[in-house]
């Protein structure tokens, strides 16, 4: 499919001016605002404030079924550490995931096919907030995006480092992993650190509750189960001669079954209050954020593979590809409307740098192929008649 060098070079200027500008979850005033105005400006119905800073643009081409494309907005945490001109101008904020990228690609695709016009149907173009830990995703579900907007069907794209650019990735069924981030507090009593005895240690309980963690993929799963338990926070102390009377631990849970994922939480919540019992501490778990399992509806992520073949060469389509133990809130949205998930490579001449790493830059040699592949899902799922 020709797309205009045109389009692909503004968003190209789209995406780095994104990059450059970064926001964190449900703080994507500008982005927001920038992608509201384009989409007015290709003469969309939009609908902005769904999930705070959520954007929906809705583009009608006569009679047919409605189907959804959805692209996350916000960025992350980080302290960028790259060089590129386009770098972030927001301390302590980058896009490291690629959402700058997603975000003009579909911005583009809306204005590609809204001068085509070369399908029949409705075609609504969301633009979601707050995709990393914030669950994004289910408040648009939660404030009625379904009900404001019925579709048969909605697809999602990611960039994929370490895939080529031209590949795209899919299967019939799981995806990503869940995810729950969880927060562990370990209550002990405070002491001199020379006169250990007179108190109740928490950063010993800690050390050993995060290595008994281990444990339970490595021996208390089947190894053909899948989990992934990671402490990525501690916190403990103030003066280096007293013990502490607390600790916390900070971390995730992921996993590809459900009825692992469950398993794995009753496990960690048992370790929590009993191993540290006997060394004097009381420990409490809180769950501060949960993703179920990214899982394709089987039909749609054939139609994405059908369409994909008709677009690109048969060995750059990659049909039942190992899922991804990282996690992504669209799964929200396909557990409440068919639909499906999909990437497309990253790697250019030069592999990408990987996903949330602080030297991470979307590769804009995606940016054409991404359009035409939104454009070719459109005019293949809404034939004209």
């Amino acid at each position: 499919m020709a797309i205009a060098v045109s389009l692909i070079e503004e968003a190209t200027a789209w995406r780095r001016q994104f990059h450059s500008q970064p926001e964190l979850g449900y703080q994507e005033h500008q982005t927001s605002r920038q992608v509201a105005e384009q989409l007015r400006a290709c003469g969309l119905q939009v609908h902005s404030g769904l999930a705070g800073t959520g954007v929906v643009g809705t583009l009608e081409n006569g009679p047919g079924p409605a189907i959804g494309f959805r692209a996350d907005m916000d960025a992350l945490p980080m302290t960028e550490q790259g060089d590129v001109p386009w770098r972030s101008t927001q301390p302590g904020v980058m896009h490291a995931c690629g959402h700058d990228g997603h975000t003009a690609i579909l911005l583009a695709a809306a204005k590609h096919l809204s001068s085509s016009r070369n399908f029949s149907g409705t075609l609504h173009f969301v633009f979601q907030p707050a995709e990393e830990n914030l669950g994004g995703a289910r408040k648009m579900v939660a404030d009625g995006l379904f009900e404001l907007f019925p579709m048969t069907a909605i697809y999602g794209l990611h960039n994929w480092p370490g895939l080529p650019v031209g590949h795209l990735a899919i299967n019939s069924g799981t995806m990503m992993a869940s995810l729950d981030a969880f927060e562990i507090t370990l209550h002990g009593k405070s002491c001199h650190a020379a006169m250990p005895e007179s108190g109740a240690d928490p950063i010993v309980a800690a050390a050993q509750l995060i290595l008994a963690l281990q444990t339970i993929p490595a021996r208390r799963l089947s190894p053909l189960s899948s989990a992934v338990i990671s402490i990525t926070q501690i916190n403990a102390g103030e003066a280096i001669n007293v013990i502490p009377d607390h600790v916390v631990l900070r971390g995730t849970l992921r996993c590809l079954q459900q009825e692992v994922r469950m398993k794995v939480r009753s496990m960690i919540d048992a370790f929590v209050t009993t191993l540290t019992a006997p060394l004097g501490i009381e420990g409490h778990i809180n769950y501060l954020s949960d993703y179920p399992v990214t899982c394709n509806d089987a039909a749609e992520a054939e139609k994405v593979r059908d369409c994909a073949q008709a677009l690109l060469p048969e060995e750059q389509v990659h049909w039942g590809i190992n899922p991804s133990m990282a996690s992504e809130d669209f799964a929200c949205m396909l557990e409440a409307c068919p639909g499906a998930y999909f990437w497309m490579g990253a790697d250019g001449a030069t592999p990408s740098r990987p996903l949330h790493n602080a030297h991470y830059d979307f590769n804009d040699q995606l940016i054409g192929p991404g359009i035409a592949l939104w454009a070719t899902l459109a005019e293949r799922l809404l034939p004209l008649g």
